[in-house]
This record gives structure tokens, C-alpha cells and sequence, in this order.
């Protein structure tokens, strides 16, 4: 298994630069310390983590003609803010080129960027790890939201989607209509059991 995942690392980083290499092994150690503490299957997470990013390396231009070539739907605010876009290619190239056929892997995948409403444990796990990995520059809450990762994932969610849509609305920036779906149903599910 370890030389597997070795030779996987080794593929990934032969198709990025080292800053984003660092942010993917950021997320596969956090996604699996994750799993570990919630008692998922840490494995999957290292493995979802390690593929989340594996599309990243493209232009804008490009994700949107490889998805259009590769029949993957395309939303009008992913048409406006493409880099959405390599979440979903992302689960592609996992899936077609990496062969993963994990179901809820691929799913974290596509989601890790924008969330959903109803997410699967390995699924936050991966939205989380994406946003507190070691290596993310200082973010507002970051400390509370680090500690939220590991004892309140739907707090954690909230946390880091209400950070999220304050940050693109003070950029004048798009928000992704499923973000706000996102946040919304963290919101109301932490208000209906006390936990904001």
C-alpha cells in the first residue's frame, strides 16, 4: 500500500509546482488526522486529499474547454469563476486517470471547493483539510476554525463558509449559489442543536 501511495505522490508532483505539492500533502495529512479523530477511514481521506488538487495546474480557459471536451456540466457562476471548475475536473482525472473508483472519494473531491448542503463525513473532511492545512497563509478564525476541524465538523463548516462568503463579498467577487446553500443548511443544523 505504501508504494502505491508513494508512486502516486511521485505522479501528482511530477504534474504541479512544489508550493501546490506542499498544499496537497498539507491536505492528505489533515484530511487523515481528520479521519483518525472522527474514526473515518484515514487511507480514503489521504487518498481524497492527495487527488483534490490533482487539476489545479490549468488556466482558466482550460478547465472550461477540458470540461466542455469531457462532458462535464458547467454552471453559469462556474462559467463566471472557472477555477471552480477544477474540483469537478479534478474527480475526472481522479477517476480516468488515476483510476479511483471510490465513489465518495470522487465526491469529496468535486465538493471540496464549494461544499454541499448534507455532506458525508469523508466529504467535510476534505472541504475542512483544504481550508486549515499547515501550510495556508493566516486566515481570520483560523485558530478557532483549526480547533473546530477536530471536535464539531458541522461547526467547522459554518465556520469556514460564513469566512468564505465574507471575504468574496468584500472582494466584490461572485458567491457560488451552492456555497450560500452550503452555509445556510450548517447554520440551521447547528441552530437546531445548540451548537451557535
Amino acid at each position: 500500500m505504501l508504494e502505491e501511495y508513494l508512486s502516486l505522490q511521485e505522479k501528482i508532483h511530477s504534474e504541479m509546482d512544489d508550493k501546490r505539492f506542499i498544499h496537497t500533502l498539507g491536505v492528505a495529512y489533515t484530511a487523515s488526522a481528520m479521519a483518525m479523530a472522527y474514526g473515518e477511514d484515514f487511507k480514503r481521506a489521504y487518498l481524497a486529499g492527495l487527488l483534490h488538487d490533482c487539476a489545479k495546474c490549468h488556466t482558466n480557459l482550460e478547465f472550461i474547454t477540458l470540461c466542455e471536451e469531457y462532458g462535464i456540466p458547467i454552471t453559469e457562476s462556474e462559467y463566471e469563476n472557472p477555477f471552480l471548475l477544477h474540483a469537478k475536473l479534478g474527480a475526472y482525472f481522479a477517476r480516468h486517470k488515476y483510476n479511483i473508483n471510490d465513489e465518495e472519494i470522487l465526491s469529496a473531491i468535486t465538493w471540496h471547493t464549494t461544499g454541499k448542503p448534507d455532506m458525508t463525513l469523508l466529504e467535510k473532511i476534505i472541504f475542512i483539510a483544504d481550508y486549515i492545512e499547515p501550510d495556508r497563509r493566516e486566515l481570520p478564525n483560523i485558530s478557532d476554525i483549526r480547533k473546530a476541524a477536530f471536535t464539531d465538523t458541522d461547526r467547522a463548516m459554518v465556520l469556514i463558509c460564513g469566512s468564505t462568503i465574507r471575504y468574496l463579498e468584500d472582494a466584490g467577487r461572485l458567491i457560488d449559489s451552492i456555497t450560500r446553500d452550503t452555509y445556510n443548511f450548517y447554520l440551521n443544523l447547528c441552530k437546531e442543536t445548540g451548537k451557535v
